[in-house]
């Protein structure tokens, strides 16, 4: 049998551990570290809660480390197997994945169920000593959250996909750490323009080491229906046939979208899908003539902006038949709590019969065991003790609709159109690179990283706001790379807002840990905008 590299690198390396518990290797002595930089959120985002540095003490990576995990917790071995590939390439180390042995200290990294009460679900504890680098946390949740701290503690040079010199330092010291929120979002549009399984991987890959934990995939509108539903072919056939412009039109099937929920799970992220109504409907009424009151379909739409016409025919019985196919399908492919019914500037619908699709619609969410989440103008005409509303446009919001449904218990989620829609410009003067909308205004990182959920609307109770969510819509994105200079580095500081607590928020650390951000994205094939606000390091070459 042909042994592969990795499996060499791993028996190789656990030999050697067997070799040093058991006293029969005896590593050469050390050369002298000189004392680190003490322990400081300086590099990372988003900022801890507590940090105790350990002055003079630094940790380094070395041959003989090894990553071990505690059996007793789901999915550690997965977050150690991971880091480990993460880390081996650049170190060029073997870092063997073992179980930990009660009693007995192994040299190198130890991911340990215990981090108790204080931490919750998805916080850590991370103690670095100079022997051995500890992460402690109550759920696998936690230790991958610790590990993206770590990634940010290390090396640029430790993204690199080729062996490099040392020294793999990390300055000594205590952090103890966990979310403010625990709904912390980014929403990615492949209606308008479709992104594929690899783009989308990419990502996820980007923004989990943000602490983002959901994903949410807008499926349909005007412009596109992008997830196969069996029994309506022409959804995808049809209406995921183009895209704004004519350009990027695509489906997901639903093995794809699958892959997709695995992959985001994987970094410990729930997909949340977005299926359009009773507006932005055009994708599915231009592929079933039946959707629409007339029983013609319109035209497939590619404009820019939303179909002057695109509402669902809400008198017809087989709309809500339609719906509740789709919804069932959506639900059943879909682990996570949640299902958005979007909900946004139906304006050309009666109230009263707005609220009568709203509760019909909530009662088929809830008949396939899913919460509904929908845009800011659902707070209102559903039942406030299962509805979640995304904020998007406080301007125009129902303020007393949303403050009444939020002290009846309705939960809210804050992005403001004017400081967390990543699809906005940074600038109205930046001719290196024009794309993106301005409708809402300019947003500069400053922007993205100034505001405070719980004021967003007035009125509302602060204990219904569960968290923060990052939009970017795709109208006007039409190739991968506008994603990523769009979205960094602003998307960090969306992400900051939604795990930190309010007390570190401070715009000229975040200027300056953000800083630190560039020399990852540069080896990790992340193309940000180098902001003037930020004083960003010289560009490494991948």
């Amino acid at each position: 049998m042909v042994q592969s590299t990795n499996d060499r690198r791993r028996s190789g390396g656990l030999f050697l551990v067997l070799a040093l518990v058991a006293g029969l290797v005896v590593p050469a002595a050390q050369p002298a570290v000189a004392a680190g930089t003490a322990l400081s959120p300086a590099r990372v985002i988003p900022a801890p809660v507590s940090v105790r540095p350990a002055n003079g003490v630094t940790f380094e990576l070395r041959p003989w480390s090894v990553l071990s995990y505690d059996p007793r917790l789901p999915r550690a071995r997965q977050v150690a197997d991971d880091f480990a590939a993460q880390l081996r390439p650049a170190t060029g180390f073997p870092l063997p994945v073992v179980p930990a042995v009660p009693g007995l200290a192994l040299p190198g990294i130890s991911l340990q169920l215990g981090a108790g009460g204080q931490v919750g679900e998805e916080g850590y504890q991370l103690d670095i000593a100079a022997d051995s680098v500890r992460i402690k946390a109550n759920r696998a949740a936690g230790l991958y959250y610790g590990v993206q701290t770590v990634r940010q503690l290390l090396p640029a040079k430790v993204e690199r996909t080729s062996v490099q010199p040392g020294p793999w330092t990390l300055p000594g010291g205590s952090v103890t750490d966990y979310p403010r929120y625990g709904y912390r979002s980014a929403v990615l549009d492949v209606a308008r323009h479709f992104w594929t399984v690899p783009e989308v991987k990419k990502y996820i890959d980007d923004i989990a080491r943000y602490k983002i934990n959901y994903l949410h995939l807008h499926l349909t509108d005007d412009q596109g229906w992008r997830l196969a539903i069996t029994g309506w072919p022409r959804l995808t056939e049809v209406g995921g046939s183009t895209g704004v412009g004519g350009e990027r039109g695509g489906f997901f099937t639903q093995d794809d979208y699958r892959a997709l929920v695995e992959y985001a799970g994987a970094h410990f992220m729930t997909v949340i899908p977005e299926i359009e109504g009773p507006a932005h409907a055009n994708a599915a009424r231009s592929s079933y003539a039946k959707l629409n009151c007339d029983g013609v379909a319109p035209p497939l739409f590619t404009d820019i902006y939303g179909s002057p016409n695109s509402t669902l025919c809400l008198g017809k019985e087989i709309t809500y038949e339609f719906l509740d196919d789709v919804i069932r399908q959506v639900a059943a492919l879909t682990p996570g709590p949640y299902l958005n019914v979007g909900g946004d500037e139906a304006t050309d619908v009666p109230k009263d019969q707005y609220r009568s699709y709203l509760q019909r619609v909530q009662a088929i969410v809830a008949k396939y065991g899913k919460k509904l989440l929908g845009w800011q103008e659902v707070a209102g005409s559903t039942d406030p003790a299962r509805t979640t509303a995304q904020i998007w446009f406080p301007e125009e919001v129902d303020q007393q609709a949303v403050a009444d449904a939020s002290k009846h218990g309705a939960k809210l989620v804050m992005s403001p159109v004017e400081h967390a829609y990543l699809d906005m410009k940074y600038d109205e003067n930046n001719p290196a690179y024009p794309v993106g909308q301005f409708w809402a205004g300019y947003i500069e990182v400053r922007d993205a990283y100034d505001w405070e959920p719980e004021t967003v609307v007035p009125g509302i109770d602060g204990k219904s706001v569960i968290g923060v969510s990052a939009p970017l819509f795709t109208e006007l994105v039409f190739e991968r790379p506008d994603i990523d200079i769009l979205a960094f580095p602003r998307l960090p500081a969306i992400a900051e807002i939604g795990w930190s607590p309010a007390a570190t928020h401070d715009w000229t650390s975040f200027r300056d840990r953000l800083a630190a951000q560039g020399p990852h994205w540069d080896l990790t094939g992340v193309g940000y905008y180098r902001s003037p606000q930020i004083a960003w390091p010289p560009r490494e070459t991948r």
